[in-house]
Formats: C-alpha cells, structure tokens, sequence
C-alpha cells in the first residue's frame, strides 16, 4: 500500500470516528431535550390538576354553605344516633373502638381540609393534633401490640390533645359538624388508649371492674420508674420537639412570603394572636415580655410549658385506673359544657348576625342617600360579624 493510500485509510478514520461521536453528542442532546420536556409536562400536569382539585374543594364548599341549615339538621340527627352507638360499643364490644377511630380519621380529615381549604384555614391541619393522630393511626394499624409506641401515644393521646381539648373550650354541638370533628379529634384518641390499657379482652376477665379485688396491671408495663418515664415523658417530649421544628420551618420559613401576601389565610399562631390582643389578657401580655417581634417566640416557649405539664401529668394517669376513669369523665363533662354555652349564647347571635347581613345585601334600595344608609347599616352588620369572628373560627388545636 503506497502512503498517499494510508493517508487517505486514515482520513476516511477520523472522518468516521468524528461523525460517531457527533451522533452521539446529538442523541444525548436530544434525549435531555426529552427529559426536560417530559418534566415540564408532568410539572404542568402537576399544577392542572392541583388546580382542579382546589378549585372543586372551594365548589363543594361553597354548595354545603348554601345549604347550612339542611346540613346542620342532617349532622345533629347522625351526631346524636353516632353518639348513642358508640357509647353502646364501648361497653359491649371496647375491643373494636380502635378501628371506629381509625375509620372516622380517615374519613373526616380529607373533608375536613376541603372545607378550610375553601376557608383558607388549611394551616390548621399541620397543627400538633394532626401530627399526633396520624402517629396513632401508624400505632393502631402497624404497630398495635408495640408496647413502647403505645405509651408514646398514651402520653400524647392524654397530654397535650386532652388537655387542649379543656384548656381551648371545645364544644361538642351535634349539628356543626366542624366542632364535632375538632371536639373527637382530641377525645376519642384517650378513649381509644383508655381501652386498650385497661379493657383489653385479654386481660378484662381478671380486672374485676366491681371492685371487689385490685385490677391486674397492664401485661406490657415493667414496674421501673425509669421506663415508664422515658416512654410517657421524654420520647414524647422528643417527638413533640421535631414537629414543633417541622412546624415552624414551613410556617415561618417556606411559607413565609405565602402568609405575608395574604393575611386572611389562618394559623395557630395567628388566630390565638388575634383573640389574645382583642382580649388584652393574660396571653398577650405574656407572649409581649420579650417584646413584639419575638412574639412568635414566645408562643412557641409558652406551648412547650403546656406540652411539658401535661405529659408530665400522664404518668400518674397511667398507673391508676380510677384517675384515669374520673379524667375521662372530666373530659366529656367540659366538652358538653362548652357546647351548651355555644348552643344558648354563641349560635342565637350567630344566627341574627347572619339573618340580617342577608337582609342588607337583598334590601333594594331606589335612591343615593339609601345607598348611603345602606352601606352604613352593612358595614355596621359587617364589624359585628367580624367582632364575634372568635364564635365563627375553628377551636384551637
């Protein structure tokens, strides 16, 4: 083969080894250009059908208010008979509570946020109570005969949810279903624990409830101090230290500029802080010692004493059956009592407020100094309603 031969094998060479890898760059190119695409469909699919959802959560919110009275008459009839049922359950079948829970979480919670979606309360459902009932729902279905994970959630169940359940007024009002949601957020998951700890069918044939000898102690409890107060007290303690910073974390940093936009959208923080200074109590000037801008601050300093009390109180709670009987009665007693003042005192100014904003909005009116009565007349009907926003605003939870 002559040199200008091997030149030119050469040539044709590099000439093929070029073109090989430029098709490969150009089908790497082309497959990111795909890749990024299809992420942008999905991203935009994404945000579509979030859309659609949120759009269809404000539908069927702004239908159930439409017909608010039907609704309420319709939740007092099942309320009751729900109510009825479930006392009926306890004593004949207290085994199956747990499940009843379970089904009514699962349940209530997704209408729930539709409903404060539309509200713009949907912050509400990060709250600790949320956080602690989804911790019990992973016990009960996963973990049921977990010792430990149980007391964790004895300690929240009859720590910090009951005692909110006291401390916020919740009212148990057979025809809201809002209150009745937030009222057994907070109960039932002590009743739930109160069975499993004391009327477990394994062990309730030797409990002896009439009182005629002592009851057999939970099978899963070691009689060490230390134990019980890892698991009622620290581990709790613990678990409530990582939401509290999960909590503020989205709250007061990823969602930050979101609440600053719109002010009307509700927290925890917000609500109480509202309340609190239109009251000029107690809360507010404790929550203003270290000044205004770290009222947050405070807020969160405040709550973690109340989370520490309560879990503390937990412990004897565990160990005595008829304390543990006498705060289940001191629970319901509170709730009922609440919903009676919100029945006589809150819901009649409720209901006026509301039957005479409807009536300025309809009145027709003929000439300009009407329109200027009416509007006076409106924004008077309107400071009211906003005066008594506390009565309207989801409990505390």
């Amino acid at each position: 083969m002559s040199s200008s031969d091997g030149e030119l094998v050469e040539e044709v060479i590099t000439n093929d080894g070029d073109s090989g890898a430029s098709d490969l760059k150009q089908r790497l190119r082309d497959r990111t250009k795909t890749v990024v695409q299809t992420k942008e469909i999905l991203s935009k699919q994404a945000t579509q059908t979030k859309a659609k959802i949120a759009k269809q959560a404000v539908k069927i919110a702004k239908q159930a208010e439409e017909h608010e009275r039907f609704i309420n008459k319709v939740t007092h009839f099942l309320g009751v008979f729900g109510f009825g049922g479930f006392c009926y359950l306890l004593g004949a079948r207290p085994q199956d509570i747990p499940y009843v829970y379970c089904l009514f979480y699962v349940i209530f919670v997704p209408l729930r946020w539709i409903y404060y979606r539309y509200k713009k309360w949907h912050y509400y459902l990060l709250d600790f109570c949320y956080y602690a009932n989804t911790i019990f729902l992973v016990n009960l279905l996963l973990y049921p005969k977990n010792e430990k994970f149980f007391m964790v959630c004895f300690s929240f169940a009859e720590g910090p949810l009951a005692w909110a359940l006291i401390v916020w007024r919740c009212s148990l009002v057979f025809n809201s279903v809002d209150k009745l949601v937030s009222v057994l957020i907070h109960l039932l998951p002590g009743v739930v624990f109160f069975t499993i700890r004391w009327w477990n069918p394994a062990t309730f044939e030797a409990m002896h409830p009439e009182g005629t000898a002592a009851r057999v102690s939970w099978p899963y409890v070691v009689q060490d101090k230390t134990f019980l107060l890892n698991w009622l007290f620290w581990v709790p303690l613990a678990a409530y230290t990582l939401w509290q910073t999960l909590y503020f974390l989205i709250v007061n940093v990823l969602r930050r500029q979101r609440l600053l936009r719109d002010p009307e959208v509700m927290t925890s923080y917000r609500e109480l802080s509202k309340k609190a200074q239109k009251a000029n109590n107690v809360w507010w000037r404790l929550s203003g010692v270290l000044g205004d801008q770290n009222r947050m601050l405070m807020y969160i300093l405040l709550q973690g004493l109340f989370t520490v009390a309560t879990m503390a109180l937990t412990v004897p709670i565990f160990l005595s059956y008829r304390l543990h009987v006498v705060f289940q009665i001191l629970k319901v007693s509170a709730a009922v009592w609440n919903g009676g003042s919100f029945l006589l005192e809150v819901m009649p100014r409720q209901v006026i407020l509301k039957e005479n904003k409807k009536k300025l909005e309809t009145k027709p009116v003929s000439a300009g100094e009407h329109d200027e009565v009416g509007s006076g007349h409106l924004a008077e009907a309107t400071m009211k309603m906003s005066n008594s926003a506390e009565a309207l605003q989801p409990q505390q939870e």
